[in-house]
């Protein structure tokens, strides 16, 4: 029954989340299809190379965080791991946990230890939601709350204190341990302490690396939304990508697809953006933090699997 009604809802969130893609992004947007193909459709393939440059970039710096958590880590093992992750996590929903079963299982092989392992999925994960959580706020530094949006501000805080409560539970786990048995204790207190040695030794390369990547993540949205014929000043710009990380976080779909789209697509529109370019621009970015990193953690998880198949 846990696998039929798993499998159950698997298929209904990939089937809201191409209801919401399909048929929901249309009636944001104002717009036929046809319309939005038509502008998507005049992109030069410079301009997609552009595009594809920018992409990779981002998740090359993005191997600076994993490398920073996980000491001894390879900039190519952290790609393949990112990559594989990644794809495992935009094709099912709750798609997290998967995706760092499969890391760890990459990760492992590769000589970390499960401490490890685990302390470095704990701090990565957390420097991501910090930094998704603190982008509504650099947004309304710069521009403002009209442009941001209470709603935004307010799931950006509720983001931020869920993340610091995180970081509470960690550092005062004493109270936790004497709830288990000494075994999954002393494994507790030992993940603290890895985990305060990752942060301490890590914090910096961490930090530098995820402040690369989200400043290309930015940089690649507003390319596709120059594209696409969308140019957007420094606010605008940033409340949109800041709208559109934090909606990455929704877990009703693989990945937030479809409710990151629509909600981005919405705040250009209520910015005044031209509709057509606006949902060719936001579905163009899409293609390239959602789509196309299937088939790339595809490919890593294939060449992982042959070459572990070849030292067996």
């Amino acid at each position: 029954m846990n696998r039929w009604s798993r499998t159950a809802a698997s298929l209904a969130s990939l089937g809201l989340a191409a209801w919401l893609v399909v048929a929901l992004v249309p009636a944001v947007g104002g717009v036929a299809w046809s319309a939005v193909g038509a502008q998507l459709r005049a992109i030069g393939p410079g301009t997609a190379l552009w595009l594809t440059a920018l992409w990779l970039a981002g998740l090359w710096a993005y191997t600076y965080v994993l490398t920073g958590s996980l000491p001894g880590l390879r900039h190519t093992q952290a790609f393949s791991l990112n990559a594989a992750g990644s794809a495992i996590s935009n094709v099912l929903p709750f798609g997290g946990a998967a995706g760092v079963a499969v890391t760890a299982v990459m990760a492992s092989s590769w000589g970390h230890s499960a401490r490890a392992i685990t302390a470095s999925a704990l701090v990565s994960g957390l420097w991501n939601a910090l930094s998704r959580a603190a982008l509504p706020l650099v947004a309304l530094a710069v521009q403002g709350a009209v442009v941001v949006g209470d709603g935004v501000l307010i799931a950006a805080l509720a983001s931020a204190v869920g993340s610091g409560l995180a970081v509470v539970v960690v550092v005062r786990l004493r109270w936790l341990c004497k709830l288990l048995g000494r075994r999954a204790a002393r494994f507790l207190l030992r993940l603290r302490r890895q985990t305060g040695q990752v942060v301490r030794t890590g914090w910096r390369r961490m930090t530098l690396g995820m402040l690369a990547y989200l400043l290309l993540q930015g940089v690649l949205l507003w390319w596709c939304l120059a594209a696409a014929g969308v140019h957007l000043g420094l606010g605008p710009a940033v409340a949109a990508f800041a709208v559109s990380r934090l909606l990455t976080l929704a877990v009703v779909t693989p990945g937030g697809v479809g409710v990151t789209e629509n909600g981005t697509i919405a705040l250009l529109i209520g910015l005044g953006t031209p509709a057509a370019p606006a949902v060719a621009g936001v579905l163009l970015f899409a293609f390239f933090t959602y789509l196309v990193e299937i088939p790339l953690g595809g490919a890593a998880w294939l060449s992982w699997s042959a070459r572990r198949a070849r030292v067996r």
